[in-house]
Order: C-alpha cells, then sequence, then structure tokens
C-alpha cells in the first residue's frame, strides 16, 4: 500500500486511528500522511474588544487564539516525528477547514490508497438520518475508508468478517481484501445475514460459485445465518467470532432506495458498530 490518510484532533480517538493505521501500513513501502483540520476562531464583529469573554481582552483572547493554533500545529508535527522515529514514513498535513473538506482536499492532493478516520461516538437521530461526517466519508471516498469506533483499542487485525449479500458481483473488491489479509495474516470469513427485513433478489450459490472460482476458499469460510435485523445479524456474529475488523463494501443508490426502500446497512454500521470498519466501494 502506497499511502494512507489518517485525520486526528489529537483526542484518544486519534490515537486508535493511528494504531489502526500502523497495523495496516508497510514500514518500507507505506507513507502515513498525518492530517489535521484546524477550525480558526472567527471573531465576532458585533462583539466590542475587551467583551470577548469575560476578564479576557481582545487583544489577549487574539493572542490566545494564536498560542493555541500554535501548539496544535507543533503537536501534528511531533506526532509525524513520533512516526518517524518508530521507523515509518509520515508526513504531517496541516489545513484549514472542516475534517470533511480537508479530507476531500488531501484526497485530491495526494490520492491516498486508505483513509483511517476515528469516530466521536454514537451518531444521533441526525446522524442515523442524513449521516456524521464519518459516514458521508466512509460512503464516498474514492478510496477504501477505515472507521475506528470509540469502544475499539486496535492491537491486531486477526479475525477478520466480510460481511455480503450475494447480490452484486464483488470479485474486484476481494481481490484487494485477500491481499491485506494476506498481509496482515489474518483469517478472513464471508458473512450472509438472512433476513426478512432485507430483501433478497439474486440467489446466493450463483456469486458463491463465481467467488470460489477465482479465489481458494476453504470449508467454513462462508458463513449464511438467519436473524430479524441485518445489523443485529452482522453484529451479533463478530461479538461471537471476536473480529477485529468487518468489512463491507458500497454501492451507489438513489435517494428512494436508500431511504425509502432499502436503507443502507454500511451507513447504519459506521454509525452504530462497535467493530473497526472498512468500507470499500463498488463501481
Amino acid at each position: 500500500m502506497r499511502s494512507i490518510l489518517i485525520a486526528i484532533d489529537f483526542s484518544e480517538n486519534a490515537e486508535r486511528a493511528l494504531a489502526a493505521a500502523k497495523l495496516i501500513a508497510e514500514k518500507d513501502a507505506t507513507e502515513l500522511l498525518i492530517l489535521h483540520a484546524y477550525q480558526p476562531y472567527i471573531a465576532d464583529v458585533n462583539v466590542t474588544p475587551g467583551n470577548v469573554m469575560p476578564g479576557i481582552g481582545g487583544a489577549d483572547f487574539l493572542t490566545m487564539t494564536t498560542e493555541l493554533e500554535e501548539e496544535f500545529h507543533k503537536r501534528l508535527d511531533d506526532y509525524a516525528a513520533s512516526l518517524v522515529a518508530e521507523g515509518y514514513n509520515a508526513k504531517a498535513i496541516w489545513t484549514l477547514g472542516t475534517v470533511q473538506s480537508a479530507i476531500e482536499e488531501a484526497i485530491n492532493d495526494h490520492v491516498p490508497d486508505m483513509i483511517v478516520i476515528g469516530r466521536t461516538g454514537t451518531g444521533g437521530f441526525l446522524d442515523k438520518l442524513i449521516g456524521s461526517s464519518a459516514t458521508h466519508i466512509a460512503l464516498n471516498s474514492p478510496c477504501p475508508v477505515l472507521v475506528v469506533p470509540p469502544q475499539t483499542e486496535p492491537t491486531e487485525f486477526k479475525k477478520v468478517v466480510y460481511a455480503t449479500q450475494f447480490e452484486y458481483e464483488e470479485n474486484n473488491i476481494l481481490r484487494e481484501v485477500f491481499v491485506l489479509m494476506n498481509h496482515l495474516g489474518a483469517d478472513l470469513t464471508l458473512l450472509k445475514i438472512n433476513s426478512d427485513t432485507q430483501p433478497d433478489i439474486q440467489p446466493d450459490n450463483q456469486y458463491i460459485a463465481d467467488i470460489k472460482s477465482h479465489f481458494t476458499i476453504r470449508e467454513g469460510q462462508i458463513v449464511i445465518r438467519e436473524a430479524k435485523h441485518v445489523l443485529d445479524g452482522i453484529e451479533a456474529y463478530c461479538d461471537e467470532v471476536r473480529a477485529d475488523l468487518l468489512i463491507m463494501s458500497t454501492r451507489e443508490r438513489s435517494f428512494i432506495e436508500e431511504y425509502l426502500i432499502n436503507p443502507s446497512i454500511t451507513r447504519k454500521l459506521v454509525v452504530d458498530t462497535h467493530v473497526p470498519l472498512l468500507v470499500f466501494h463498488l463501481k
């Protein structure tokens, strides 16, 4: 893998995202792009100097925010320097604006092979309805995106579950997945959850046969389970086998399909999963 882009905010979640990226990176070949999106203080023109904050004058407040920006910039450089000291090839990227816009700009400038982001907590109602920044990045980025939830401390990716519907041809993605599994030395299971709430249009057998014709699949590597809801079934299986990593693929959907007919399981998992989630994108 040539490069991995990691968005950090200097929180514990940033440490988790970096830990996950280091597990995937190849020290001799992968450049770790450490991105921090700084949102500078914007003065309120309606507030007169001396009334910015109780006890703090306007000039003092400007000095404080400038020092804070300098401190964050130094911390970003320290992150990169620490990774270099560990033997990684690392580069700090400082940018202004939102995380989403910063990542989109970095994608255009650096064309990373993967993006790693830490998810802060569980999304609320609006996150579930229209998607948080993490959801938007995961579903729309041109490269795979690894979302690291706050409930996990990545130390290894050895037990990996690939959740599939067996509804679309996924061999191009599976080819990348098997290469990654070989690099990680991981055990991969292909999981299908049957549920009355999930449309089952295409016969599973034709996709399973096609996968077996392209890849070496051992006995028991494909698992089919029943559950009332697909999301619950995926999470229950991951808990059962103590999965370190969950992989899913997503594809473009119409508005009606996405929100009314067949809401994206991937979207829900980005917000809810307590297992690190790697999202690939079907072309």
